[in-house]
């Protein structure tokens, strides 16, 4: 095969740009060191990608509206297959697991979970059926959306499949009830190395670990001991221990010095919902339940996903979690350089303030916000 060459005249335009022809060769000065680096897709990375969306209940309908109506508008390389899911339902329908295992990629609104009764949690039955050990929620300030606290970026891990959420009940005698919390040995290995990893992976400086092992002695002290040992395989990243009670006054107090949080299944609710509401507010804070396989995004913190009905009437819940959780979902999908457009245009919206739901001190509607948001992607 010939081997193309470069002819002088163009050699010299090339040049040109940096200089003149006559100055001494700097070949593709003219790209400079101050350019930055664009992604650049591979080849086939732009085929279209199908995901199973889940509207749920209450708000969700209106907010999974908006990420479709923006992906639409951006021209994302995704395509929804949706399927109307309950929580009041007894089990996830099959098609619905057969579409998730398929697409390896879901995203779902909130699904309203009674209290009480024999209804288990369809949110739990995903992540157990699927095997999403691993919750994942950033809680960070957002530019021009005013906090008590400022330079807040925490990550908090969360163990997804065992301890408390293990489901494992059942009535003694009348009026004794027994719950188990099941911890071993490999979830938590698991869990920590994923914590770990991700701190790796995205430069970040710290692990913290949040235990109740002074009471709990065996349970989370099992946990804590799989955390060290894999602390002990990444030197460079700092690593500490908190007990969950103090670790809640600290969130309150001081929440800038955590950085990366692993934890057990409830605790990391509570911790997750205590850093979104520090940080903003549940309604802007993304995240995504992921396993080996498979990988379910939604909003990042539970409390309120599914909202009240006088906002679902207003049609003004707030959009921006899930936006924002869809960005996390179009990396997953390797597609970056959508991901950064959609998380550039909302943050913008953000922070000129023009557009904001009621839970962020305005009093716009979903659909005013999502026009916003279609409007500032470039």
């Amino acid at each position: 095969m010939a081997r193309r060459t470069l002819s002088l005249p163009i050699l010299k335009q090339l040049y040109a740009r940096s200089g003149s022809a006559s100055d001494p060769p700097r070949p593709f000065l003219w790209l400079g060191s101050s350019r930055s680096v664009t992604y650049m897709p591979r080849p086939g990375d732009g085929a279209p990608r199908a995901v199973t969306l889940i509207p749920g209940d209450g708000v969700g309908p209106l907010v999974t509206g908006a990420v479709e109506q923006v992906m639409e508008a951006m021209h994302a390389p995704v395509y929804f297959e949706r399927y109307d899911v309950h929580g009041d339902m007894k089990t996830v329908p099959p098609e619905v697991m057969d579409s998730i295992r398929k697409n390896k990629v879901c995203l779902k609104g909130g699904l309203r979970t009674p209290v009480g009764g024999g209804v288990s949690s369809l949110n739990v039955q995903l992540r157990k059926e699927l095997d999403l050990y691993a919750s994942l929620v950033n809680c960070f300030n957002l530019q021009g959306l005013p906090t008590r606290h400022e330079n807040v970026d925490i990550v908090v891990v969360r163990e997804n499949t065992e301890g408390e959420y293990s489901g494992l009940e059942h009535e003694v005698v009348p009026g004794v009830v027994e719950s188990l919390k099941v911890m071993t040995k490999f979830c938590s290995e698991r869990i920590a190395n994923y914590a770990f990893e991700y701190a790796y992976l995205n430069n970040r400086k710290k692990v913290t670990a949040v235990h109740k092992a002074n009471i709990m002695k065996l349970a989370d002290g099992l946990f804590l001991e799989s955390c060290r040992e894999v602390a002990s395989k990444y030197p460079s990243i700092k690593y500490n221990e908190i007990i969950v009670d103090n670790c809640c006054m600290q969130l309150v107090s001081k929440p800038e010095q955590f950085d990366v949080m692993v934890t057990p299944n409830l605790y990391g609710n509570l911790v997750a919902n205590t850093a979104a509401g520090i940080a903003g507010g549940t309604g802007v804070m993304p995240g995504g339940n992921v396993g080996a396989d498979h990988a379910v995004f939604e909003q990042g913190a539970s409390a309120g996903n599914v909202g009240n009905e006088k906002i679902v009437e207003q049609k003004k819940a707030n959009p921006v979690a899930l936006l924002l959780s869809s960005a996390m979902m179009l990396r997953h999908l390797q597609f970056p350089s959508f991901a950064d457009r959609l998380e550039t245009a909302v943050k913008r919206v953000i922070s000129e303030g023009k557009f904001r739901t009621k839970d962020l001190g305005g009093g716009s509607t979903t659909q005013e916000v999502v026009d916003a948001v279609i409007a500032n992607i470039d």
